[in-house]
């Protein structure tokens, strides 16, 4: 499972947001299928750039993802980087692309989770706020905004 931060968590909701405001969205498009909009919302990078520089090695988005290498000098490669760096692994690069990861399955009501598609923009919308909502459960506490001070210490004197 993916590393719960803040900024995943953003990422996550964000393009779920977009997605639901009406982007567009096509499964069969490697920049506008489930991974293709979470790569435009972490990257400065466009549907069809994103889907060219997938095209430029074969596979889908799970096949890429395990074959990355940080020196190829491949621009999909420095996307997966950055989707690394946010905490995916590319575990949850599949996962995403199939919505099947089932602790955040688990989060959907269950008329939803038995019927999933990972080709429909509103199941996609569902399971990343589910997964954001996933990680953001897993998020520490935050700190106190002040220290809490210790009792005073209590000297004991004999009677």
């Amino acid at each position: 499972m993916a590393t719960a931060n803040v900024d995943l968590i953003l990422a996550l909701r964000t393009t779920a947001e977009r997605l639901r405001e009406g982007a567009d969205y096509a499964w069969t498009h490697l920049g506008a299928c489930n991974c293709g909009h979470l790569a435009q919302t972490l990257t400065p990078y466009t549907r069809e750039q994103i889907h060219r520089f997938a095209l430029q090695r074969p596979g889908d988005w799970a096949e890429q993802a395990d074959e990355f290498c940080p020196e190829s000098g491949l621009p999909i490669d420095q996307i997966f980087a950055t989707m690394h760096a946010v905490g995916l692994s590319p575990e949850d690069i599949a996962n995403l692309e199939r919505l099947a990861d089932r602790r955040v399955l688990q989060r959907l009501p269950p008329e939803v989770a038995r019927a999933i598609d990972y080709r429909n923009r509103d199941h996609t919308i569902a399971y990343l706020h589910a997964w954001a909502d996933l990680l953001e459960a897993e998020l520490p506490p935050p700190p106190l905004p002040f220290p809490i001070a210790s009792p005073p210490k209590v000297s004991q004197k004999a009677a």
